[in-house]
């Protein structure tokens, strides 16, 4: 009977060698969180060079974009293989792990909801200020980058042109809604990203390639879209302002850090107080 036991015993345990246990939503919750204490500890300018990096790595997204538009005939039926090239960026900031604003600045949220001090706070508002300028200096360098003929051919910037068309197609409202839904899936990344010890690669493909999918709109991405418009002579720094960039920086914190980071806080609430 002791024999039958311990053969059951070693059995269990050499499942759970094959098959590790999925951790809990407190222990996730606790990785995080201790990245997030990281994440607000960071000096500026260490913030500010990690963000200005973000920025320019994310122009890869709208590169690697608009190569396979070029490649395979334009935007409307090569549509699900554009949003893989979307992901580029992405990859390339997490795996690097640069600070793009809605990715590492929601990891620090947790901080601030753990102790709610004025202290936490004023940590808080500093990294998503800096970052966020950062991001976007990025950005607005990229974005001046494409419209040079001598990095990138005619055919790529008539592509980059025309998917930065399409997300003007959006009005004020429409970039709102769609930013909540970026912000929300980013925060998902986010959330599930401790819980993967391999294939972060197509974790992030996936969770960032339903962005473009769905047609959603996020802040720094579309900001590398809007620079190279303005640039362009096509839009005017009004339309960049009002009508793309506050409405999804609005959106992304909305369905980032209010809804979805705010839900999964109070799901482990009880758990690690």
């Amino acid at each position: 009977m002791v024999d039958q036991r311990e053969d059951e015993n070693q059995a269990t345990e050499d499942y759970e060698d094959v098959v590790p246990k999925r951790p809990r939503p407190a222990e996730i919750y606790d990785s995080i969180l201790d990245e997030g204490e990281e994440e607000l500890e960071r000096e500026v300018s260490a913030l500010w060079w990690s963000g200005l990096a973000a920025g320019l790595s994310m122009g890869f997204s709208i590169v690697a974009s608009a190569a396979i538009a070029a490649a395979f005939g334009g935007y409307s039926w090569s549509h699900p293989l554009i949003s893989i090239g979307y992901s580029a960026g992405f990859i390339i900031v997490i795996l690097a792990r640069q600070q793009l604003f809605t990715e590492n600045t929601i990891t620090a949220l947790l901080p601030v909801l753990a102790r709610r001090s004025w202290a936490t706070m004023y940590d808080l508002f500093r990294l998503w200020g800096v970052v966020l300028v950062a991001n976007l200096v990025g950005a607005m360098i990229f974005g001046w980058l494409t419209t040079e003929p001598t990095l990138f051919d005619d055919h790529l910037r008539a592509e980059i042109m025309t998917l930065s068309h399409h997300l003007f197609e959006n009005s004020a409202s429409e970039m709102f809604v769609k930013g909540i839904a970026a912000g929300w899936l980013i925060a998902a990344l986010v959330w599930v990203l401790p819980s993967v010890k391999a294939g972060k690669f197509w974790v992030i493909m996936f969770f960032t390639s339903l962005i473009a999918l769905g047609e959603f709109t996020h802040i720094i991405a579309g900001s590398i879209e809007s620079f190279h418009l303005l640039f362009m002579g096509e839009i005017g720094v009004n339309k960049l302002l009002f009508q793309f960039m506050l409405p999804t920086l609005i959106g992304n914190i909305v369905g980032g850090s209010a809804i979805f980071s705010l839900a999964s806080y109070a799901q482990v609430r009880r758990e690690v107080v």
